[in-house]
Protein backbone atom coordinates (compact mmCIF):
# COMPACT_ATOMS: atom_id res chain seq x y z
CA UNK A 1 0.00 0.00 0.00
CA UNK A 2 1.47 3.41 -1.24
CA UNK A 3 1.39 5.94 1.15
CA UNK A 4 1.86 9.65 0.02
CA UNK A 5 2.87 12.76 2.03
CA UNK A 6 2.59 16.23 2.30
CA UNK A 7 5.67 17.79 1.18
CA UNK A 8 8.09 18.84 4.13
CA UNK A 9 11.32 21.26 3.92
CA UNK A 10 13.25 17.98 5.44
CA UNK A 11 12.40 15.55 2.39
CA UNK A 12 15.00 17.47 0.36
CA UNK A 13 17.47 15.32 1.86
CA UNK A 14 16.62 12.09 0.47
CA UNK A 15 14.50 13.43 -2.53
CA UNK A 16 17.11 15.93 -4.02
CA UNK A 17 20.01 12.90 -4.59
CA UNK A 18 17.01 11.04 -6.43
CA UNK A 19 15.78 13.72 -8.56
CA UNK A 20 19.61 15.02 -9.49
CA UNK A 21 19.86 11.21 -10.38
CA UNK A 22 16.76 11.82 -13.24
CA UNK A 23 18.74 14.89 -14.17
CA UNK A 24 15.55 16.29 -16.48
CA UNK A 25 14.95 19.25 -18.18
CA UNK A 26 11.61 19.82 -17.37
CA UNK A 27 10.77 22.59 -13.92
CA UNK A 28 8.40 19.96 -12.12
CA UNK A 29 11.63 18.21 -11.92
CA UNK A 30 12.52 20.29 -8.62
CA UNK A 31 12.54 20.01 -4.97
CA UNK A 32 12.33 23.71 -4.63
CA UNK A 33 9.24 23.65 -7.50
CA UNK A 34 7.76 21.24 -5.74
CA UNK A 35 7.63 22.76 -2.40
CA UNK A 36 7.08 26.22 -2.88
CA UNK A 37 3.65 24.91 -5.53
CA UNK A 38 2.49 22.23 -3.64
CA UNK A 39 -0.60 23.92 -1.55
CA UNK A 40 -1.82 25.42 -5.05
CA UNK A 41 -1.70 21.72 -6.95
CA UNK A 42 -1.76 19.36 -3.69
CA UNK A 43 1.16 18.27 -4.02
CA UNK A 44 2.27 14.93 -2.12
CA UNK A 45 5.29 12.94 -2.42
CA UNK A 46 6.57 9.27 -2.02
CA UNK A 47 9.74 7.08 -2.14
CA UNK A 48 8.48 4.19 -4.18
CA UNK A 49 10.88 1.49 -5.18
CA UNK A 50 13.99 3.74 -4.91
CA UNK A 51 12.23 5.98 -6.81
CA UNK A 52 11.28 9.91 -6.31
CA UNK A 53 7.42 10.70 -7.29
CA UNK A 54 5.39 13.71 -6.52
CA UNK A 55 1.86 13.68 -6.69
CA UNK A 56 -0.69 16.41 -7.84
CA UNK A 57 -4.41 16.76 -7.55
CA UNK A 58 -7.11 15.60 -5.99
CA UNK A 59 -10.50 14.42 -7.40
CA UNK A 60 -8.00 14.28 -10.80
CA UNK A 61 -4.42 12.84 -9.50
CA UNK A 62 -1.54 12.39 -11.97
CA UNK A 63 2.29 11.67 -10.95
CA UNK A 64 5.37 13.23 -12.17
CA UNK A 65 7.78 10.51 -13.73
CA UNK A 66 10.00 8.75 -11.14
CA UNK A 67 13.29 9.47 -10.97
CA UNK A 68 16.25 8.06 -9.28
CA UNK A 69 18.11 5.14 -9.02
CA UNK A 70 15.52 2.58 -8.41
CA UNK A 71 13.39 0.08 -10.30
CA UNK A 72 10.98 1.99 -12.99
CA UNK A 73 9.03 -0.98 -13.90
CA UNK A 74 8.39 -2.27 -10.29
CA UNK A 75 7.72 1.90 -9.53
CA UNK A 76 5.35 2.29 -12.55
CA UNK A 77 3.19 -1.32 -11.36
CA UNK A 78 2.87 0.32 -8.48
CA UNK A 79 2.20 3.58 -9.55
CA UNK A 80 -0.76 1.94 -11.22
CA UNK A 81 -1.64 -0.16 -8.49
CA UNK A 82 -2.27 2.80 -6.63
CA UNK A 83 -4.29 4.42 -8.72
CA UNK A 84 -6.28 2.01 -9.34
CA UNK A 85 -7.48 1.82 -5.79
CA UNK A 86 -8.31 5.64 -6.25
CA UNK A 87 -10.86 4.37 -9.06
CA UNK A 88 -8.48 6.63 -11.48
CA UNK A 89 -6.22 5.44 -14.68
CA UNK A 90 -2.44 5.61 -13.95
CA UNK A 91 -1.59 9.16 -15.15
CA UNK A 92 1.70 11.32 -15.74
CA UNK A 93 2.08 14.81 -16.35
CA UNK A 94 5.21 16.63 -17.69
CA UNK A 95 6.40 13.62 -19.14
CA UNK A 96 9.43 14.32 -21.61
CA UNK A 97 10.60 12.63 -24.60
CA UNK A 98 13.48 10.97 -23.16
CA UNK A 99 10.77 9.74 -20.40
CA UNK A 100 7.84 8.98 -23.03
CA UNK A 101 10.67 6.55 -24.66
CA UNK A 102 11.08 4.65 -21.55
CA UNK A 103 7.09 4.26 -20.75
CA UNK A 104 6.61 2.75 -24.37
CA UNK A 105 9.49 0.57 -24.17
CA UNK A 106 8.49 -0.66 -20.80
CA UNK A 107 4.30 -0.98 -21.56
CA UNK A 108 4.21 -1.09 -25.30
CA UNK A 109 1.24 0.47 -26.73
CA UNK A 110 0.04 0.45 -23.12
CA UNK A 111 0.08 4.22 -23.01
CA UNK A 112 -1.40 7.36 -24.38
CA UNK A 113 0.28 10.55 -24.81
CA UNK A 114 -1.11 13.81 -24.91
CA UNK A 115 1.30 16.98 -25.88
CA UNK A 116 0.09 19.50 -23.64
CA UNK A 117 1.19 23.50 -25.43
CA UNK A 118 0.25 25.00 -22.12
CA UNK A 119 2.95 23.59 -19.98
CA UNK A 120 5.68 23.50 -22.73
CA UNK A 121 9.08 24.79 -21.09
CA UNK A 122 10.89 28.04 -22.26
CA UNK A 123 14.58 26.88 -22.11
CA UNK A 124 17.08 29.83 -23.71
CA UNK A 125 20.87 29.68 -24.56
CA UNK A 126 22.23 31.67 -21.06
CA UNK A 127 24.65 33.89 -23.34
CA UNK A 128 21.56 35.03 -25.46
CA UNK A 129 19.93 35.98 -22.44
CA UNK A 130 23.02 37.28 -20.56
CA UNK A 131 24.25 39.17 -23.42
CA UNK A 132 21.17 40.18 -25.87
CA UNK A 133 23.42 40.07 -28.84
CA UNK A 134 21.90 40.58 -32.47
CA UNK A 135 19.55 42.53 -33.86
CA UNK A 136 16.55 40.20 -32.45
CA UNK A 137 17.62 41.56 -29.43
CA UNK A 138 17.48 45.43 -30.39
CA UNK A 139 14.16 46.29 -28.67
CA UNK A 140 15.26 44.37 -25.45
CA UNK A 141 18.94 46.32 -24.88
CA UNK A 142 16.46 49.40 -26.24
CA UNK A 143 14.14 49.03 -22.84
CA UNK A 144 17.37 48.10 -20.56
CA UNK A 145 18.99 51.10 -21.45
CA UNK A 146 16.22 53.41 -20.59
CA UNK A 147 15.86 51.40 -17.52
CA UNK A 148 19.97 52.18 -16.71
CA UNK A 149 19.22 55.93 -17.51
CA UNK A 150 18.28 56.25 -13.90
CA UNK A 151 20.04 55.47 -10.46
CA UNK A 152 19.45 51.88 -10.46
CA UNK A 153 21.75 48.57 -8.67
CA UNK A 154 21.29 45.19 -8.80
CA UNK A 155 21.71 43.09 -5.74
CA UNK A 156 21.69 39.54 -4.58
CA UNK A 157 18.77 38.31 -2.34
CA UNK A 158 20.15 38.02 1.63
CA UNK A 159 18.89 37.72 4.80
CA UNK A 160 19.35 41.37 4.36
CA UNK A 161 17.05 42.71 2.32
CA UNK A 162 14.06 39.85 1.95
CA UNK A 163 12.41 41.44 3.49
CA UNK A 164 12.15 44.61 1.06
CA UNK A 165 11.30 41.84 -1.48
CA UNK A 166 8.54 40.37 0.39
CA UNK A 167 6.62 44.31 0.61
CA UNK A 168 7.14 44.62 -2.93
CA UNK A 169 5.36 41.20 -3.77
CA UNK A 170 2.25 42.73 -1.43
CA UNK A 171 2.52 45.72 -3.63
CA UNK A 172 2.39 44.00 -6.94
CA UNK A 173 -0.33 41.87 -5.60
CA UNK A 174 -2.32 45.29 -4.90
CA UNK A 175 -1.64 46.81 -8.08
CA UNK A 176 -2.20 43.50 -10.04
CA UNK A 177 -5.47 42.83 -8.17
CA UNK A 178 -4.20 38.98 -6.98
CA UNK A 179 -7.58 39.03 -4.54
CA UNK A 180 -9.88 38.42 -7.33
CA UNK A 181 -7.59 36.27 -9.39
CA UNK A 182 -7.09 32.79 -8.33
CA UNK A 183 -3.99 32.02 -10.67
CA UNK A 184 -2.46 35.19 -9.07
CA UNK A 185 -3.57 34.09 -5.84
CA UNK A 186 -1.95 30.77 -6.41
CA UNK A 187 1.79 32.27 -7.40
CA UNK A 188 1.43 34.35 -4.23
CA UNK A 189 1.18 32.06 -2.00
CA UNK A 190 3.87 30.39 -3.88
CA UNK A 191 6.34 33.20 -3.51
CA UNK A 192 5.07 33.31 0.45
CA UNK A 193 6.48 30.04 0.75
CA UNK A 194 9.61 30.87 -1.59
CA UNK A 195 10.36 33.12 0.91
CA UNK A 196 9.57 31.76 3.95
CA UNK A 197 11.80 28.69 3.05
CA UNK A 198 14.29 30.76 0.94
CA UNK A 199 17.70 29.78 1.89
CA UNK A 200 16.44 26.56 3.76
CA UNK A 201 15.71 25.37 -0.29
CA UNK A 202 18.84 26.41 -1.66
CA UNK A 203 17.27 29.47 -3.82
CA UNK A 204 19.18 32.30 -4.92
CA UNK A 205 17.96 35.48 -6.00
CA UNK A 206 17.84 38.91 -7.42
CA UNK A 207 16.70 42.77 -6.92
CA UNK A 208 16.42 45.72 -9.00
CA UNK A 209 16.20 48.83 -7.25
CA UNK A 210 15.40 52.58 -8.88
CA UNK A 211 16.39 55.54 -6.43
CA UNK A 212 16.48 53.23 -3.69
CA UNK A 213 13.34 51.72 -4.30
CA UNK A 214 13.03 47.73 -4.79
CA UNK A 215 11.45 47.77 -8.62
CA UNK A 216 11.89 43.93 -9.34
CA UNK A 217 12.66 40.76 -7.86
CA UNK A 218 13.71 36.82 -9.27
CA UNK A 219 14.34 33.30 -7.69
CA UNK A 220 15.55 30.71 -8.96
CA UNK A 221 18.15 27.53 -8.15
CA UNK A 222 20.02 24.73 -10.23
CA UNK A 223 17.19 22.63 -11.94
CA UNK A 224 19.99 20.11 -13.39
CA UNK A 225 23.34 19.33 -14.59
CA UNK A 226 23.71 22.08 -17.52
CA UNK A 227 19.92 24.07 -16.84
CA UNK A 228 19.80 26.68 -14.49
CA UNK A 229 15.73 27.26 -13.79
CA UNK A 230 14.04 30.85 -13.18
CA UNK A 231 10.93 30.20 -10.23
CA UNK A 232 9.24 33.25 -9.92
CA UNK A 233 10.59 36.71 -11.11
CA UNK A 234 8.17 40.26 -10.86
CA UNK A 235 8.81 43.99 -11.68
CA UNK A 236 6.27 47.05 -11.70
CA UNK A 237 4.87 47.18 -15.36
CA UNK A 238 4.86 50.82 -15.00
CA UNK A 239 8.74 50.68 -14.55
CA UNK A 240 10.06 50.74 -18.30
CA UNK A 241 12.72 48.46 -18.62
CA UNK A 242 12.61 46.88 -15.13
CA UNK A 243 11.52 43.34 -17.15
CA UNK A 244 14.20 42.92 -19.02
CA UNK A 245 16.84 44.20 -16.48
CA UNK A 246 15.83 42.27 -13.81
CA UNK A 247 16.01 39.10 -16.70
CA UNK A 248 19.56 40.01 -17.73
CA UNK A 249 21.37 40.81 -14.57
CA UNK A 250 20.14 37.74 -12.73
CA UNK A 251 21.35 35.62 -15.94
CA UNK A 252 24.31 37.39 -15.44
CA UNK A 253 24.73 36.77 -11.93
CA UNK A 254 23.41 33.17 -11.64
CA UNK A 255 23.30 31.35 -14.57
CA UNK A 256 26.47 32.17 -16.41
CA UNK A 257 28.17 28.81 -15.78
CA UNK A 258 25.33 27.01 -16.85
CA UNK A 259 24.79 26.37 -20.40
CA UNK A 260 20.87 26.83 -20.71
CA UNK A 261 18.08 28.98 -18.38
CA UNK A 262 14.62 27.48 -18.01
CA UNK A 263 11.86 29.95 -17.30
CA UNK A 264 9.44 27.69 -17.01
CA UNK A 265 5.63 27.58 -18.76
CA UNK A 266 3.23 30.04 -19.82
CA UNK A 267 0.20 28.58 -18.43
CA UNK A 268 -1.60 29.47 -21.77
CA UNK A 269 -1.60 33.19 -20.84
CA UNK A 270 -1.39 34.96 -24.39
CA UNK A 271 0.50 37.57 -22.55
CA UNK A 272 3.23 35.58 -20.99
CA UNK A 273 3.44 33.45 -24.27
CA UNK A 274 3.98 36.93 -25.88
CA UNK A 275 6.98 37.72 -23.69
CA UNK A 276 8.82 34.20 -23.12
CA UNK A 277 8.83 33.71 -27.20
CA UNK A 278 10.32 37.11 -27.50
CA UNK A 279 13.38 35.99 -26.30
CA UNK A 280 13.73 33.13 -29.03
CA UNK A 281 14.07 30.36 -26.64
CA UNK A 282 16.79 27.61 -27.81
CA UNK A 283 14.46 24.90 -26.69
CA UNK A 284 10.53 24.65 -26.69
CA UNK A 285 10.55 21.61 -24.29
CA UNK A 286 7.71 19.45 -25.43
CA UNK A 287 5.92 17.82 -22.11
CA UNK A 288 3.24 14.36 -22.71
CA UNK A 289 0.25 13.86 -20.43
CA UNK A 290 0.64 10.38 -20.71
CA UNK A 291 -2.25 7.95 -19.24
CA UNK A 292 -2.18 3.99 -19.11
CA UNK A 293 -5.17 2.40 -21.08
Amino acid sequence: MLSFKDIEINDQEWAKPMIAAGNLPACEYSFGSNFIWSKAYHVQIAQVEGMYVAKAGREEISFTFPVGGGDLKACVDKLAGYAREQGQPLRFHAVVESSRQKLEELYPGQFSFTSQRDSFDYIYNSQDLINLTGKKYHGKRNHINRFREGNWLFEPITPDNLSECMEMQKEWCVLNDCKNNCSKQAEACAVEAAFAHFFELGFQGGLLRLDGKVVAYTIGEPLNSNTYVVHIEKAYADVQGAYPAINQEFARYAASEYSFINREDDTGAEGLRKAKLSYYPAILLEKFTAVME
